[in-house]
């Protein structure tokens, strides 16, 4: 209470306050953030607020208390339409994050333009494309600044401050399933890109997106949608007062066949059942979530095989691929404030279960029984996160200093078998694996004038574990540390715009059976070199933000981000593969423009250039590292009345070979939605899907694979998975 009137009666006489405890580094708080550390306002009296042939997937299965007040010259929100993320709970204005890249929306923003996928509700980053290459139950593709990160390797998905992203997984490094969210209750989507933060560490170089669930339904919902290709939704959430907290909960049932010659099927129920009590300063939440699906997919065919009319353009060449999966998690987040400042913790338990049956290659390696393979990942596993924020003053600077430490262990079952219509032939390689790891991190941001911020930090992590094989030579243990510094600057705002640099090292791990590894688990004897266990990242970032045109906020990024190796564990057969440094530079512009409250735009264009460093004479171009990358969405409505949406997502073309003499094909696909909400609260809407019909691709890639009747030694070609072809989903919606 003493500094509290200390500081009122420094800044009574003045008509705005200094800022005395900034948000998390590069990042405005929100307040569902589980992850940030909350700003609380004191506003002083009178302030006014404010050509190698390529094996099939080898690029892809790899195997305290807060002060702040506003200035009169307000910083620039990184956030458009609906609640300006950044916002604290009591409507008090937070800073600017400390990079250019990063950017938050809110649910209503996510669910504002229509999605084929629940993955591809995460589109609403710039610059990232969400695909899939298989059914529907399987982790989406991920591409994001000239990356293809197959299933999440180099970026770092949390739900609720529960990692989404598995370790040493059956199907490949990072693998990140994202299929258990239900969109309607996101309540912010918060996006950091580049390994420029302390309090974020594996699978995040590329980028790191952190979705946060409501504690609590503005009304309680019910929805039923009927669509092409057999597709059947029903939502149902709600929320109630229970004693002094709030009680959540949602069900969500999916059935879809899709345009496949051989349905999916697919079999998805998704449940949530949330407590909330307090506030996101004072509170807590304990959160159960539970998830089941069972898929036929329709995997990546070879283009001669439709093109000699073997199989349709939504045809199969293995009818018993496909696979189930399961998770289930309780999770829960407290947070209190004091006189000492700001903690928060985070804690979880997650089992997650996964069966994938595919078949890439059909009869290359096995003329006679073919070359499905069976993919299977079991863990448990169970994690912290621990965070403290305080304020002091540095030479008489405002400062705060934040420390946190973040732990998990996952003990894993995982197995790679040879099979023919999902029957056991032989084991490739069964392994369980017990693997942990600690990141302690600290942080500092001080504001030197009314024009200068900085922040710096640094960040240990130490991984280790353990690898008990079916072949004892693979058997072992292995661990690593790294440490990786960060530092960012922002300078403004002048004339509504900000200016930012950051730079810092980080990390992904690789597969820790790649870290063991001394024979091929197919014949045994066959040697195989280990590969490190991390693998180090550096990069920077220039850019900037501004509001200097009413109702539009743009951004600019420049970034360069440096591999020192993209070590891969390949999935699809039990062993590791080193491949070669590699640089990405590339510049990203981001626009939401909104003039009038029920009418807003965004466009986002992103542009890479993706090389490895070394020479060698198969060519420097990254396979399946796209270089352009475009989005663009008109939507409009209010509360009630007439609404609508138009999205249009452009997928440039990609090298599929080293020296890119054969590329990808582009595409381009525009989906509308048009509705009508009734005073009544009842809601009706219509998706049209791939408007214009586009026939492209959602995937493609270039490796070697034999049909019935073909050479032995198999023939390279483009492996594509067409994108479904239009369709209308009809939605029925009551809110109450």
């Amino acid at each position: 209470m003493a500094v509290r009137r200390v500081l009122l009666r420094i800044f009574s006489a003045t008509a705005s306050s200094a800022v005395l405890m900034l948000p998390a580094e590069g990042q405005e708080w929100t307040a569902s953030q589980p992850d940030q550390l909350p700003p609380v306002t004191i506003t002083a009296p009178n302030a006014t607020p404010p050509k190698r042939i390529a094996r099939p997937k080898q690029p892809q299965n790899r195997g305290a208390r807060s002060r702040t007040a506003v200035r009169s010259n307000q910083p620039v929100t990184a956030g458009a339409g609906g609640v300006t993320p950044g916002t604290s709970s009591d409507g008090a204005a937070a800073l600017q994050p400390t990079a250019a890249s990063a950017i938050s929306f809110t649910g209503e923003q996510v669910n504002a333009v229509p999605f084929v996928r629940v993955g591809e509700a995460l589109e609403v980053v710039p610059g990232l494309i969400v695909t899939q290459h298989s059914g529907e139950g399987k982790a989406n593709q991920y591409f994001l600044r000239g990356f293809n990160l197959d299933h999440g390797t180099d970026l770092s998905i949390k739900v609720d401050g529960m990692p989404v992203n598995m370790p040493t997984h059956g199907h490949g490094q990072g693998y990140a399933d994202i299929n258990f969210l239900i969109p309607e209750l996101i309540q912010s989507v918060n996006v950091r890109k580049g390994p420029y933060y302390a309090d974020v560490g594996d699978f995040s170089s590329a980028g790191s997106v952190a979705i946060d669930y409501l504690n609590k339904l503005p009304k309680n919902l019910a929805e039923v949608t009927f669509g092409s290709f057999g597709h059947r939704r029903g939502v149902a959430a709600g929320s109630t007062a229970v004693g002094a907290g709030t009680m959540l909960a949602a069900v969500e049932s999916i059935k879809y066949d899709g345009p496949w010659d051989v349905p999916d099927n697919v079999r998805k129920m998704n449940g949530v059942l949330r407590y909330s009590q307090g506030t996101a300063t004072d509170g807590l939440t304990l959160t159960a979530m539970a998830y089941s699906n069972g898929w036929n997919s329709t995997d990546q065919v070879a283009q001669r095989a439709i093109d000699q009319g073997i199989i349709g353009r939504f045809g199969s060449l293995d009818p018993t691929d496909g696979g189930t999966a399961s998770r289930f998690s309780l999770s829960g987040n407290w947070a209190q404030s004091s006189e000492y400042g700001q903690s928060k913790v985070n804690a979880y338990v997650v089992r997650s279960d996964l069966q994938l049956f595919n078949n890439f290659t059909y009869f290359l390696d096995n003329p006679v029984n073919g070359d499905q393979f069976n993919q299977l990942d079991r863990r448990t596993l169970g994690g912290f996160d621990a965070r403290h924020a305080f304020d002091w003053r540095f030479g008489g600077f405002e400062t705060q200093t934040r420390v946190g430490m973040q732990s998990r262990y996952d003990d894993i079952h995982v197995g790679l078998f040879k099979t023919e219509q999902r029957a056991v032939l032989s084991t490739v390689r069964e392994d369980r694996v017990q693997e942990g790891n600690v990141g302690i991190w600290a942080d500092t941001t001080t504001r030197w004038n009314d024009w200068l911020r900085t922040t710096v930090g640094i960040r240990e992590d130490v991984f280790a574990g353990r690898v008990l094989s079916d072949t004892p030579e693979n058997s072992g243990n292995a661990q690593a540390t790294i440490t990786s510094p960060k530092a960012g600057i922002v300078l403004g705002p002048w004339y509504k715009t900000e200016f930012y640099g950051n730079a810092g090292y980080g990390l992904h791990s690789n597969d820790i059976r790649g870290a063991t590894i001394t024979v091929d688990p197919i014949d045994k004897v066959t040697p195989q070199d280990r590969v490190p266990l991390l693998v180090r990242s550096k990069g920077a970032e220039l850019g900037f933000r501004t509001k200097a045109i009413e109702g539009l906020t743009s951004s600019v990024a420049v970034f360069v981000l440096d591999f020192d190796s993209e070590l891969l564990f390949v999935g699809d057969a039990g062993t590791t593969e080193a491949s070669r440094p590699s640089r990405r530079v590339g510049v990203e512009w981001v626009n939401q423009y909104k003039p009038k409250p029920w009418l807003s735009f965004d466009l986002d264009v992103a542009y890479t250039r993706a090389r490895f460093t070394d020479f060698d004479a198969a060519g420097n171009f990254i396979p399946g590292a796209p270089a352009w990358i475009a989005s663009g969405a008109i939507t409009l409505g209010s509360e009630t009345g007439w609404f609508g949406a138009l999205k249009a997502r452009y997928f440039g073309p990609r090298p599929l070979i080293e020296d890119d003499s054969v590329r990808s094909l582009a595409s381009l696909i525009f989906n509308a939605r048009a509705g009508y909400r009734f005073d009544n609260g009842l809601k009706l809407q219509l998706d049209v899907l791939n408007l214009f019909n586009a026939r492209t691709n959602q995937i493609e890639y270039y490796y070697l694979s034999r049909l019935p009747g073909e050479p032995i030694g198999g023939v390279a070609d483009r492996h594509v998975h067409p994108a479904e072809p239009l369709a209308v989903r009809l939605t029925l919606a009551g809110r109450f």
